[in-house]
């Protein structure tokens, strides 16, 4: 399934993700891993033809799942910990 010019988009925040794999345990895993980094994980689950899963979720790319940081919030130097101004 190809997106077509009639989908709607997701919220500004949010992100559709999905997955297609030979088995549901498969999909689920990869869901699980994305849903470590982003909260508001809605999910739907469909066969595929000829056997296999796919896998939709919907994240809220704003907000971090649970006490979990995002990779960018984690990628940035803490503040507070440069010199003092009175430091040389």
């Amino acid at each position: 399934m190809h997106p077509t010019e009639n989908e709607p988009l997701p919220q500004a925040e949010h992100a559709e993700i999905r997955i297609v794999s030979a088995t549901p345990a498969a999909a689920r895993a990869v869901a699980e891993v994305i849903r470590r980094c982003f909260a508001g994980a809605e999910q739907r689950s469909y066969p595929v033809p000829g056997g296999g899963t796919r896998l939709h979720l919907t994240v809220d790319t704003e907000t971090a799942a649970g006490p979990a940081r995002t990779w960018l919030a984690t990628s940035r130097p803490p503040t507070g910990t440069g010199p003092h101004t009175e430091e040389p």
